[in-house]
């Protein structure tokens, strides 16, 4: 995180802590108990060994193991495969383009050798069809 983003988080942090000063205890024991049903019910998380993270108006007493989703990782998987795809196809696409230059080339070399008298032979028409013929 940027300087800036840490004291805005200190920030943040002191404005909580003091409106959850202000909170009954009834209150704070149902916004826990609410906390870890929606940590329970989260699809794919797993328990991640970190220390713990502090419950809003809990004051640093109570102290909860974080738990993170697997999302995040298949995106990641997704997104490498995304590019390792893209780069092969970018790969594919330069080597049939640089295949049809050459094939071009190779008709403008060949085609430049011919006399154009030999075009306006009609026995050299007559040869072209028959050979495509076959």
């Amino acid at each position: 995180m940027t300087e800036r983003e840490d004291e805005f988080a200190v920030k943040i942090k002191g404005y909580l802590d003091r409106s959850a000063a202000d909170l009954k205890p009834g209150h704070a024991y149902r916004l826990r108990q609410a906390r870890e049903a929606a940590l329970a019910r989260l699809d794919g998380a797993v328990p991640v060994a970190v220390d713990a993270v502090e419950l809003a108006g809990a004051h640093g007493f109570a102290r909860v193991p974080v738990r993170r989703s697997r999302k995040p990782l298949y995106s990641l998987v997704a997104l490498v495969f995304v590019a390792v795809v893209s780069g092969v196809g970018y790969q594919q696409w330069r080597a049939y383009t640089h295949i049809q230059e050459l094939e071009e080339l190779d008709a403008q070399i060949l085609a430049s050798d011919l006399p154009i008298d030999a075009y306006l032979d009609g026995g050299f028409q007559t040869w072209l069809k028959t050979s495509l013929d076959n």
